[in-house]
């Protein structure tokens, strides 16, 4: 049986990691669709939203057979937990991306807006961190899933900073002020991408270690053989 067990997590983890290259992949393609105005791009973020939340119902039907046919115990409990959570933050870092993708159909409709904030450095900043998040969770690495955490406040410090900044650009250009707030509203959801980049980080530490690290709880406890 406990073989069998090993068997279906290793399914529900590999299946959580696909989860999570398809919705890294639609908000990188959201990010381009506004950076290049390209409604196009967005649309196909639009059109392949529903393929996500169809994986993550699979996924977490799949993790609670496992849990009622093999009522596993310690770690391989851990793991089932920690995946259907990183499951369901998956699901929102792709309702984000959606969101993105429909301002960028918006903006690529309007005369070309350069960002007042540093856009394209804050989205890779955070598909770092949810890419990086993803490897440690592959590599069922601690030090990686830290890293993570630790890039969280960069991107935090750029969102902070944009309101000052579309607050300066409104005013200098008031007549751009929905494609602004749209801009407004893309960097606010790349900032809650980061975060959820950052409990899936946590949730990785909290697999391994078998310590909650969120809100600064902790800092993990050794984990059972």
């Amino acid at each position: 049986m406990a073989k069998h067990l090993q068997i279906e997590t290793g399914k529900l983890r590999n299946g959580v990691l696909r989860v999570g290259a398809f919705v890294e992949e639609s908000f990188v393609l959201a990010i381009r669709a506004i950076a290049r105005r390209d409604a196009e791009t967005a649309q196909r973020v639009l059109d392949t939203h529903t393929e996500v939340d169809r994986m993550e119902v699979e996924l977490e039907e799949e993790c609670l057979k496992v849990l009622a046919l093999y009522q596993p115990v310690a770690r391989d409990l851990r793991l089932i937990v920690a995946i259907l959570k990183i499951n369901n933050d998956l699901e929102r870092v792709g309702d984000l991306a959606e969101n993105i993708a429909l301002r960028a159909v918006s903006l690529a409709q309007r005369p070309a807006l350069d960002a007042p904030y540093d856009l394209s450095g804050m989205a890779e900043s955070t598909r770092q961190m949810l890419h990086g998040s993803l490897d440690a969770l592959a590599n069922m690495d601690s030090a990686i899933a830290r890293l993570v955490c630790a890039q969280d406040d960069s991107v935090d410090t750029i969102n902070r900073d944009m309101y000052r900044r579309v607050k300066a650009a409104i005013q200098a250009h008031p007549e751009q002020v929905e494609a602004l707030l749209h801009l407004l509203s893309v960097s606010r959801y790349v900032e809650r991408i980061a975060d959820h980049a950052t409990n899936i980080a946590e949730d990785v530490i909290y697999l391994l270690e078998g310590g909650i690290v969120r809100h600064g709880l902790g800092q993990g406890a050794p984990s059972e053989p």
